[in-house]
């Protein structure tokens, strides 16, 4: 199946594929980065079209697409099948996909393998895991498997029993040294980019300025270097309260819903389809049929 060029506007902003270089320059060159989370062909290609620079496929797809009840239950199946969704409509983002829990969480040659078919299968330019210090490992063995990684610490919902739930980090000093300590240790073992997300905006605007890496914040004030938001949240298109940092640019909800329900009335009072939207047979076999089978007035 053949996909539609982009938009002239599109193309003009974004001629070639971005890459972790890119993002690099921007940081250097402060310009922030535009990031969304997305989950199918048709959000990306939207996305895409808006030049944005980085889309990633998260594992809140749990949450938001699947009905799950946290990101704890995605496989990695989900997680590479929507990531080649979105691959597909993706001409020119930076595109990463979330290693969902459990993918890398038992043996360094178990994440390993995993990281290289978001690669190989399905198209990904780089994975994100999940936690600080303790991934620096990971990190560094899936870097040398040519598998770029973007870190995410702070709020991780991967942690979530641990953490006792969603709950803002790096409060205190002691986390507040943690997660700055974290950072470092995940850009010194080849991380290519950090998201930081639900930590105090100071926190964040630290870790950025002592970060040779881009940081991407989601609750983490506007200092980050970027900033990433859902699709379904940033167009009202979940079904629970958005987070306090989460700004609603549109309502789909209220957009999809007039127009349900108007289809729902023209179908009930047999408005659609009309003729103009019914196909009919050739005028030549109407004529066969007619005088085959005339029809009979009566008196």
């Amino acid at each position: 199946m053949s996909i539609t060029p982009l938009r002239p506007a599109a193309i003009a902003q974004h001629p070639r594929r971005l890459t972790a270089a890119t993002l690099l320059h921007k940081k250097l060159d402060n310009q922030p980065i535009s990031a969304i989370t997305a989950y199918d062909y048709p959000s990306a290609r939207l996305v895409d079209e808006a030049c944005i620079d980085m889309v990633l496929v998260g594992d809140s797809l749990g949450m938001v697409v699947l009905g799950y009840e946290n990101t704890l239950s995605v496989t990695m199946d989900e997680m590479l099948y929507h990531t080649r969704a979105v691959a597909r409509g993706i001409r020119h983002a930076f595109l990463v996909a979330d290693m969902p829990y459990g993918s890398y969480h038992t043996s360094l040659r178990d994440a390993v393998r995993n990281g290289l078919r978001f690669i190989q299968e399905a198209g990904a330019q780089a994975v994100k895991i999940e936690g600080g210090r303790v991934r620096a490992k990971l990190v560094r063995r899936l870097t040398e498997a040519e598998v770029p990684v973007v870190g995410h610490i702070g709020l991780t919902p991967q942690s979530l029993h641990s953490m006792g739930g969603y709950r803002v980090q790096g409060t205190s000093m002691a986390a507040y040294e943690r997660l700055s300590a974290d950072a470092l240790a995940l850009e010194d073992a080849g991380a290519i980019a950090l998201v930081l997300e639900g930590i105090p905006r100071e926190l964040a605007a630290s870790i950025t300025a002592h970060s040779s890496i881009p940081t991407i914040g989601i609750g983490a004030g506007p200092e980050c270097d970027g900033q990433i938001l859902v699709f379904h949240d940033l167009c009202n298109l979940t079904f629970s309260q958005p987070a306090k940092f989460s700004r609603q640019y549109a309502d789909g909800a209220e957009f999809f819903g007039s127009a349900l329900s108007r289809y729902r009335d023209d179908v009930a009072a047999r408005r659609f389809p009309n003729d103009a939207e019914s196909y009919h047979l050739p005028r030549e076999v109407q004529a066969a049929l007619e005088a085959a089978h005339p029809v009979v007035r009566k008196a």
